[in-house]
């Protein structure tokens, strides 16, 4: 209250005390509804005049930035942790199809490492059977020689990584005659 509407005895006091209780009735009422509208009126609170207080403006705005602020640290940290989460998915995605790559590229080499050498292997075999077929040949002609002419024939042979080592001894009656090869097997290393 202001010094001009105080009053100045207590009796002034008591006579101004209905008057304002009555004033602070009356506005406290709402308005009474005019029979000539039809549209409701736009109620007093939400055509409020602007506040010409600056701290307060000031202390308003400090306290909206503040929420925006935090508002977008919140969602900048947000769409880290999900960008994070996708290096680490696509790391993991290039990792699997490299690996996947090596595996094929592996299995491939190893195919063919194995074709090739089994494609050797059957190339010295069939070169193994042939020598000893022809060793086996030699052997049969001389013991027959041997039982023609009443000599002996006594051999033996030896193969090697890379040789086939072939010693024949013959005994007929004029002396012994000795026949040693060494014959070579072609064998790539």
């Amino acid at each position: 209250m202001r010094e001009k509407d105080q009053p100045k005895t207590i009796n002034e006091h008591t006579k101004n005390e209905p008057q304002q209780n009555e004033e602070l009735i009356l506005k406290s009422l709402p308005p009474a509804p005019s029979p000539n509208l039809e549209k409701a009126e736009i109620p007093r609170t939400q055509n409020r005049p602007p506040i010409s207080n600056p701290e307060v403006v000031k202390i308003q705005a400090w306290w909206r930035g503040t929420l925006v602020r935090s508002t977008l640290l919140y969602v900048a940290f947000r769409v880290w942790i999900i960008q994070g989460w996708w290096r680490h998915k696509l790391v993991k995605l290039l990792e699997n199809r490299r690996r996947t790559a090596l595996e094929n590229f592996t299995r491939k080499e190893w195919a063919a490492v194995r074709l090739q050498s089994w494609v050797r292997m059957w190339r010295i075999r069939w070169r193994y059977c042939r020598l000893l077929n022809a060793a086996r040949i030699i052997q049969a002609y001389w013991r027959c020689q041997s039982c023609a002419s009443q000599g002996f024939t006594k051999g033996h042979y030896r193969v090697t990584a890379n040789q086939l080592h072939l010693e024949l001894e013959v005994l007929l009656g004029s002396g012994p005659c000795i026949v040693t090869e060494c014959i070579p097997l072609p064998i790539k290393q």
